[in-house]
């Protein structure tokens, strides 16, 4: 059951009641500054022409008491009081109604003013006096009341309007961001295939694309780490279960060294699997990593060679290496030099005996390349695509040559991702090859 403060939450919380006060707010202050036009106008333009009107009566007064007499004067303050109601006075300097003899200075203004025009004690008031002061024009009426039921028609239009305005700022704003918030929440509870549908070109719609966009980011990451795990505890399984044998055969074995040899193959096998698996989340992780430098990719071939060579005399096959690369690029060094190891190593990994591994330099006017080629059985075609996929091996390798722990291609692509190239594989006919190509350090200045 809610509790009475919850309601008041909820109002100080939704954005339709502050469109409602932003709305309310607009009009009032609306009102008031029409309300200062219309006094300003009033001021300006209306007063002085009531003034030139009321001079205009004054003088006429004046003109008819010097020609015809008081009783003249009377007849044009009666017609005056038929066309506009109330009563008018023609005064002499001293406040003295010059009809009846009775003093009516209380309605003339203090000196020095010389003419005045308001409302006091319940009735209005107007005077005007004479460019020599010798004369007032005096006029004092019942101050018209107002009906307030006269003016309901235009309230309930400013209220229909308001709220016409309120349901089209919830349609076109408050709505849309509520569904977007609706689908944040969704996200959040798990249902990481919830996406904002929606086309507008504005603020809003740039937020609901923005939400998809990292939307889809993290349902890829999130769906990549699920696998990763399922695949580590895949990867883990045997050589764990190897272990357990090799303990317990160790304990009763007439030959305790083979079977210590057997424990140690499968713990370095662990301990490669686990440096693999830093490795690939380091690629991205590593802050260091964004600290940047021009490379010298002769350099870096030259590196991996040599620390490569040892392992393709063991195999049975060697390393040749051709071509040039006179630009650099800019990167981190021993991130590159992880991606081409990687590569270089995979190909050592599949090559048959008395065959070269054959890298290949070369550059065009933007990408350095770096081609690696193997002699060995390729990749199917249907598995080409998968081959960079974590923990990915083909089969037939793995059966024949050993393998490694499926990660070595996977840490390559994303080293090579991070310095914004990229690595394709294809068959060679007979065996695979590899290219990396990654921005020239110039190429990069340019479109900087």
């Amino acid at each position: 059951m809610s509790s009475p403060a919850q309601p008041r939450v909820l109002l100080r919380h939704s954005l339709y009641v502050w469109v409602l006060l932003a709305m309310v707010s607009i009009l009032s202050m609306s009102f008031v500054v029409f309300r200062a036009i219309s006094q300003k106008m009033q001021a300006e333009r209306i007063d002085p022409v009531y003034d030139q009107f009321d001079e205009l009566q004054l003088e006429s007064a004046r003109a008819i008491l010097q020609r015809w007499g008081q009783e003249s004067v009377a007849q044009y303050m009666h017609r005056l009081d038929g066309l506009f109601g109330g009563s008018h006075y023609l005064l002499d300097g001293s406040g003295e109604d010059l009809v009846s003899g009775t003093d009516r200075s209380e309605m003339l203004p203090k000196p020095p003013a010389v003419k005045s025009r308001g409302a006091w004690h319940g009735h209005w008031e107007i005077t005007h006096r004479s460019a020599d002061g010798k004369f007032w024009f005096a006029a004092e009426g019942a101050q018209p009341r107002w009906n307030i039921w006269a003016f309901l028609p235009y309230y309930f239009l400013v209220l229909g309007a308001t709220g016409i305005l309120c349901w089209i700022a919830a349609a076109g704003v408050i709505s849309p961001i509520r569904r977007i918030a609706n689908s944040i929440a969704q996200f959040g509870q798990g249902d990481l295939s919830v996406r904002v549908e929606t086309d507008r070109p504005d603020e809003i719609g740039q937020l609901g694309r923005s939400f998809n966009d990292m939307a889809e980011r993290m349902e890829r990451l999130i769906t990549s780490e699920r696998r990763l795990l399922s695949d580590i505890s895949h990867e883990l399984r045997s050589p764990l279960a190897r272990l357990k044998f090799a303990m317990k055969l160790a304990r009763t074995s007439n030959d305790p060294a083979a079977a210590l040899e057997r424990i140690e193959r499968d713990v370095n096998r662990i301990a490669s699997l686990v440096s693999d698996i830093v490795a690939i989340n380091v690629v991205e992780d590593d802050p260091a990593l964004e600290e940047k430098k021009d490379i010298c990719v002769r350099d870096i071939i030259d590196e991996v060679t040599h620390d490569c060579q040892v392992e393709a005399q063991a195999r049975g096959c060697t390393i040749e290496v051709g071509g040039q690369v006179c630009g650099e690029v800019l990167g981190n060094p021993e991130l590159l030099r992880r991606a081409v190891e990687n590569v270089v190593r995979n190909a050592i990994r599949y090559s048959p005996e008395r065959t070269a591994v054959e890298v290949a330099l070369g550059e065009d006017e933007r990408d350095a390349r770096i081609t690696v080629r193997d002699y060995g059985p390729g990749v199917p075609e249907q598995a080409m695509e998968r081959i960079f996929d974590p923990f990915f091996r083909v089969e037939e390798a793995r059966n024949t040559n050993g393998g490694g722990s499926g990660l070595g291609l996977s840490i390559a692509k994303r080293a090579v991702c991070v310095h914004r190239g990229k690595i394709v594989a294809e068959n060679a006919t007979p065996g695979l090859r590899v290219t990396i190509s990654i921005p020239l350090a110039r190429a990069l200045a340019v479109v900087s």
